[in-house]
């Protein structure tokens, strides 16, 4: 007998068919309810509907394994659809942000070079301003005046379309904002997938519920990470188009969500929503809460509807699951008090806190940059072997750029970033995009941004702008400049004139006398 290849990289039939697998399994059993037609799915529905749309990517529109799909689309059963069906096929799928403009997308998309483009028809428009490269074989509008993905795409005739997958075979490429005002694209493998869901489900993120409430978009890695354990587990996916608080609170008040994740900023929406004090909270079990500590104030109003909320912490590149708060007693008390933990690591996920210049491990104590290694680590950025190198190391630690700080129970404390990048509304911002997207105005001659403190979004993006001698732009030009370029999220809240921009004493810009300034 001779030795074989790495299981990593040994093809194996049950590898992306997520379908397949769990309709062989529970085909009779609920795979998802969608809120916007009020239908359900059971597992064998689902295969049926990946068999059709897997059929007709490659019969029809001649993609194979390895080519890339684009996907510009809400949180649709149709998006669902083409990711079980990539999975089988082996075709990579790229989901964009339809919240990015014209050229964020057309720089995603360059890269990408994709062979097919499926949108929703909601974003038609924007489409049609985007310079699409000449990768791009076919654009499948999802539900046009002429419907046809249900007419032609889903009336397909089902075949088993399934090819055997290496585990290491990329899945996904996800981009995420960063340090740099190039956004970056994580190559994501169904190793990666597969693993995450695992730990998800060992560490007993959602095991315990039948129906679980998919708050996250799928132009994120969250809204996959949520799917793909559901879908893995046999549990009952909930989905809406986009986020809705009153909504939700129907769905909550109906008894159709047992569980759901959210950033703060959500959680104040439902709050703050007329429907909240009337809403039969009594069948939801519990909250996850990511991308920032959730205020002990907003946490409260849930504990005291006997709700559990607690923190988990993750990154597209090392997860993008990573830690969880997992209670250790039955008391909620205990929840409020630990409020600004992320708890402790999964069961698969390795951990350690180090100085930020020399890399060695500190004591429990000491405030350091977190470091992350498992076995779904992510394989990279497209494309990008310098900044892959600066993120994940030879012994496969991901360096996180996330500042902690280990408790004498163990507990892991975030207390901001080692780099420039901020968190608003739970997404990741680069201070360098916003920057460079002002330097495009005639009348800027130089810019700086920052993250500041916001009750409502956790951190929000200021700017201070100087301009070129004899010219100038009023506040509100410049933002309405920022919006043709920027995402509406990454617009900043505030832009203020200044004679000259702030510097360290080594002459780079002083985000920090940005901050101090704005805080004011």
């Amino acid at each position: 007998m001779g030795s074989i290849r790495h299981y990593d990289d040994l093809p194996m039939n049950w590898v992306g068919d997520w379908a397949g697998r769990r309709a062989a399994l529970t085909p009779h059993r609920i795979a998802l309810y969608d809120s916007s037609t009020q239908k359900s799915f059971t597992f064998r529905d689902m295969n049926d509907r990946a068999c059709r749309v897997g059929a007709y990517l490659s019969d029809v529109l001649g993609l194979r394994k390895g080519d890339v799909i684009a996907l510009i689309c809400r949180n649709r059963i149709e998006a669902i659809d083409v990711y079980l069906a990539c999975g089988k096929l082996g075709i990579i799928l790229a989901p964009l942000g339809q919240r990015l403009k014209k050229p964020e997308l057309d720089d995603l998309l360059a890269r990408l070079q994709p062979g097919a483009l499926v949108h929703e028809h909601l974003f038609a428009d924007l489409i049609a301003s985007l310079s699409l490269p000449a990768s791009i074989r076919s654009v499948l509008d999802l539900d046009d005046e002429n419907n046809r993905f249900e007419n032609l795409v889903l009336q397909t005739e089902p075949r088993e379309v399934n090819v055997p997958l290496a585990p290491n075979d990329t899945c996904l490429y996800v981009h995420t904002g960063g340090t740099t005002a190039v956004p970056k694209i994580c190559i994501v493998s169904h190793r990666q997938m597969v693993w995450n869901a695992v730990d998800i489900l060992a560490t007993g993120l959602a095991g315990t519920y039948r129906t679980v409430l998919i708050t996250f978009p799928f132009f994120h890695i969250g809204g996959w990470n949520t799917f793909t354990p559901l879908f893995y587990a046999g549990i009952t996916s909930v989905l809406m188009r986009e986020f809705n608080p009153g909504l939700i609170l129907e769905l909550i008040h109906e008894g159709r969500v047992e569980n759901f994740g959210a950033v703060e900023a959500m959680l104040q929406f439902l709050i703050a929503h007329p429907k909240f004090g009337e809403t039969d909270f009594s069948g939801l079990k519990a909250i996850t809460t990511a991308a920032a500590p959730c205020s002990k104030a907003v946490m409260q109003v849930f504990l005291d509807k006997g709700i559990p909320i607690s923190q988990t912490y993750g990154m597209t590149e090392a997860g993008p699951s990573n830690f969880a708060y997992i209670p250790r007693s039955g008391s909620l008390d205990e929840l409020l008090a630990n409020s600004a933990s992320i708890g402790t690591s999964m069961f698969h996920c390795d951990a350690k806190i180090v100085d930020q210049e020399s890399r060695r491990e500190v004591r429990p104590g000491e405030t350091g940059v977190l470091c992350l290694r498992s076995p779904h680590n992510f394989d990279g950025y497209l494309n990008d072997p310098a900044r892959t190198e600066k993120t994940i190391d030879r012994d496969g630690w991901i360096y996180t750029g996330d500042l902690a700080v280990q408790d004498p129970d163990g507990l892991i404390f975030i207390k901001g970033r080692a780099d420039n990048m901020f968190i608003s509304g739970g997404e990741n911002i680069s201070p360098e995009e916003i920057e460079q997207a002002l330097m495009k105005h005639p009348a800027v001659a130089g810019a700086i941004c920052a993250g500041i403190a916001d009750p409502k979004w956790g951190q929000a993006p200021v700017a201070l702008v100087v301009f070129h001698a004899g010219r100038s732009a009023s506040e509100d030009e410049l933002k309405a400049f920022c919006r043709d370029h920027l995402a509406d999220y990454k617009v900043p809240k505030q832009i203020r004139p200044v004679a000259e921009l702030p510097l360290t004493g080594a002459g780079k810009l002083n985000r920090h006398a940005v901050v101090a300034l704005f805080s004011r």
